[in-house]
């Protein structure tokens, strides 16, 4: 029996994708061009790759239904993505492109079968490990979405704006104060 399965997994996509949206609407459009160093991404190119990110499972996954990673064009993948998180967008533009591709990966993984999880994708020679679980590459996705999301809460400290999160313990630790 499995017990953190697609309904699981799409619940905590969304979970993850509503907090980026969170970080996206704190973060001031005119500090969307905001780099922490000059080779990092801007919070704009950030925001898109996070949008965009789960396109590479997607493609593997739902659109080819991938047995072995052997012949897949990385490359030129990765090259169509990066330039689509390069596209100038406006912070309004931003926040759509997160909440409808995060609701189109959630809706997705929602209606998938523990079998189809199970599925084993075989990579090419010296990879390790040799195979991964359908599970494991999109549970990937939520996980790569978290490690960018905490850059973002770094960058938005360093913008001097609280996080979410901080501001929402805050209240909570104000509350139970009063209460005492």
């Amino acid at each position: 029996m499995n017990y953190y399965g697609a309904r699981q997994l799409a619940e905590s996509a969304r979970t993850v994708r509503k907090n980026t949206i969170l970080i996206a609407q704190d973060i001031p459009e005119d500090k969307h061009s905001f780099r922490p160093t000059p080779e990092s991404k801007s919070v704009a190119e950030l925001l898109a790759h996070i949008a965009l990110t789960y396109q590479f499972q997607y493609q593997i996954h739902a659109v080819e239904h991938r047995a072995t990673m052997v012949g897949f064009d990385f490359p030129a993948f990765i090259a169509r993505v990066r330039a689509e998180e390069k596209t100038p967008r406006s912070k309004e533009q931003t926040i759509e492109l997160l909440t409808t591709h995060g609701e189109k990966w959630a809706g997705w993984v929602e209606g998938l079968t523990d079998a189809f999880l199970a599925e084993q994708v075989e990579f090419p020679a010296g990879a390790t490990p040799p195979t991964k679980s359908r599970f494991e590459g999109i549970l990937g996705v939520k996980e790569h979405e978290m490690h960018h999301r905490a850059q973002l809460m770094l960058i938005e400290r360093m913008l001097g704006i609280v996080p979410h999160t901080t501001r929402a313990a805050q209240a909570r630790q104000a509350a139970q104060a009063a209460k005492s």
